[in-house]
C-alpha cells in the first residue's frame, strides 16, 4: 500500500470525522484523479519534438499520455482544426498516490525560491490547480533527453465541492501550502 494512502486511511480520516462531524466513511472527502496537462504549442507539427514531450510526461506519471486536438481552428494562434495542441494523463488509485506522495516531498520543495503554492488555486468545484514553468524539477527528467523546457498543470480532483474541505484534505496529506496566506488567515479573525 502507497505510504499517501495509508496516512490518509489512519490519520487523514479519522481527523475529517472529528473535525466535520462526517459519520458516514463513504462521505469522506477523498481524491479523486489527478490530471496532468501539457501544452504542445507550435511544436506539435514536428513529430519528433512531440514524441519526447510525450516520452518525458510518461516518465513523469508511468503511463502513456493521451494527444489533445485542437476542436476547431483559430488562425490568429495557426492552429488547425484536429491538429495536436497538448498532451493529457489522468492519473487515478496506486499511481495517483505515487505522483501526490513525489510532488509533495521531492518536487514542490526543490523548486529555486520555493515558500510554498497558493491557497487560492481551487476552482468553483473544490479542485485545486497548479502550474508549473517546467518539468525539469521532476527527478525523472534527464536534462541532456529534452530538446524544450514545457510546463505543465496539474489539476487534483476532490469528491468534496466544499472549497474548505478540499483545503484540509491536502493540507492533512502534505502539500505546502504558503505561510502568508497563514498568517493572513488568522488576522482576519481577529478583525
Amino acid at each position: 500500500m502507497n505510504r499517501l494512502k495509508k496516512k490518509y486511511q489512519t490519520e487523514i480520516a479519522p481527523v475529517f470525522k472529528k473535525e466535520f462531524a462526517i459519520v458516514n466513511q463513504m462521505a469522506l472527502p477523498k481524491i479523486k484523479k489527478v490530471v496532468i496537462n501539457v501544452g504542445v504549442g507550435q511544436i506539435s507539427s514536428d513529430k519528433t519534438a512531440l514524441k519526447k514531450a510525450a516520452d518525458a510526461l510518461a516518465k513523469l506519471t508511468g503511463q502513456k499520455p493521451s494527444k489533445r486536438r485542437a476542436k476547431k481552428a483559430i488562425s490568429d494562434f495557426q492552429i488547425r482544426e484536429g491538429q495536436v495542441v497538448g498532451l493529457k494523463v489522468t492519473l487515478r488509485k496506486k499511481r495517483m498516490y505515487h505522483f501526490l506522495d513525489k510532488l509533495f516531498t521531492i518536487v514542490l520543495p526543490r523548486m529555486r525560491d520555493f515558500s510554498g503554492v497558493s491557497r487560492q488555486s481551487f476552482d468553483h468545484y473544490a479542485n485545486y490547480t497548479l502550474g508549473l514553468s517546467d518539468q525539469l524539477i521532476f527527478p525523472e527528467v534527464d536534462y541532456d533527453k529534452i530538446d524544450r523546457v514545457r510546463g505543465l498543470e496539474i489539476t487534483i480532483v476532490t469528491t468534496t465541492k466544499e472549497k474548505k474541505k478540499a483545503l484540509r484534505l491536502l493540507e492533512l496529506l502534505g502539500m505546502p501550502f504558503t505561510k502568508e496566506d497563514k498568517e493572513d488567515k488568522s488576522k482576519d479573525k481577529g478583525k
